[in-house]
């Protein structure tokens, strides 16, 4: 049994995490765009977790007005995520190199050499997602300072596998960096699983959606709290020849009308009329702008209502620091449970073996 509090075992659990990120609290807030803005980033970071950005198609101009706005809310340390895939990334990375971001995720696929060097040379702390234990070596030794494992519980864009899997294939074997474990994770004992197996610390995402400070629209957040984690589901491929980018969000009218676009553009490519690279388009196309319209618009229905499975763990509208409140109060009562019941246990082996002389 444990001589520590259980808030000294958690300090010890998620230290190495902490000192990582500068933070009280290793508790990364996901990037979503169009909700993970200043007033998200900065009320996590001052709750005592560690705010991220979510810069998705934003220009260099832009993204540096962001981070300014945020830093004018928060004295406290924050990250920015960049995807990969963004034809200005190097500009972008050079936006918050001249603006001292302490952390720069990047995430959307395997990064770019450049990108890292130049993150490194900034005296930043480079972050990378990693889908598989080879990856997430080769990324170590490609200069990343810290990696996160997302499962397929996220919401967003999925892979295939789940959060436990991920967890049980890399923690043990890396160790060189810290790891930080993500995907459908809403309360604090999950937290504290994965802080025991190994991670650094933990990013959550959804759990965040409706904070007081976020600037999802009201119809995104009722929605968020109205749903049970089975309303959160991946997009579906309807042919192999038209590969489906897995996303998860919660099941409305557009997943059902993106089943039957896709039908109907399958039939007419089958018939001629459109060719493979025409027909590949008209799918991908069917979402454009479909986040926006549900983050900012409201648009429930037609919008993309991109969610973790977690979000039946979302019950109402809180304060930021009240859910980073009550996910360290989850934690530290799990960590106390487990302190008390051998004590508990021993008391009543003895008590038995008395009844029994």
């Amino acid at each position: 049994m444990s001589s520590l509090s259980p808030q000294q075992q958690l300090d010890r659990l998620w230290r190495r995490g902490c000192e990582f990120l500068g933070s009280r609290y290793a508790i990364l807030g996901g990037a979503m765009t169009w909700v993970s803005e200043r007033n998200l980033v900065a009320a996590i970071s001052n709750a005592g977790g560690f705010g991220v950005i979510a810069s998705g198609s934003m220009t260099p101009d832009r993204l540096g007005e962001e981070i300014d706005a945020t830093r004018a809310l928060t004295d406290r340390p924050f990250g920015v995520n960049l995807i990969t895939l963004h034809p200005q990334l190097l500009d972008l990375v050079a936006v918050c190199a001249g603006r001292g971001v302490s952390h720069v995720v990047l995430a959307g696929g395997l990064p770019p050499a450049p990108a890292v060097a130049a993150i490194k040379a900034a005296g930043a702390k480079a972050i990378c997602f990693a889908p598989a234990l080879s990856i997430a070596r080769k990324l170590v030794r490609s200069g990343a300072d810290a990696i996160v494992i997302e499962g397929m519980e996220a919401g967003g864009h999925i892979g295939p596998v789940t959060t436990s899997v991920l967890a049980q294939e890399i923690l043990p074997h890396l160790t060189d960096v810290p790891v930080f474990v993500a995907g459908g994770i809403g309360r604090g004992e999950a937290i504290i699983g994965y802080l025991e197996m190994g991670a650094a610390g933990c990013q959550l995402g959804s759990r965040f959606v409706c904070a007081t400070e976020s600037i999802a629209h009201p119809a995104f957040k009722k929605a968020f709290v109205r749903a049970s984690a089975r309303d959160a589901v991946p997009s579906v491929q309807l042919d192999a020849r038209f590969p489906v980018i897995p996303v998860r969000a919660l099941a409305n009218a557009a997943t059902r009308r993106f089943a039957d676009k896709q039908r109907e553009v399958i039939a007419r490519f089958d018939t001629g009329e459109l060719d493979q690279k025409q027909a590949q388009l008209e799918i991908e196309h069917f979402w454009a702008g479909a986040l926006r319209r549900a983050v900012v618009d409201g648009d429930v229905e037609t919008g993309s209502v991109m969610a973790g499975q977690s979000v039946g763990m979302v019950t109402r509208e809180q304060p930021t620091a009240e859910i980073i409140a009550e996910l360290v109060e989850q934690a530290m009562a799990a960590l106390a449970h487990r302190t008390a019941t051998p004590a508990a246990a021993t008391g009543a082996s003895e008590r038995g073996a008395e009844a029994a002389v």
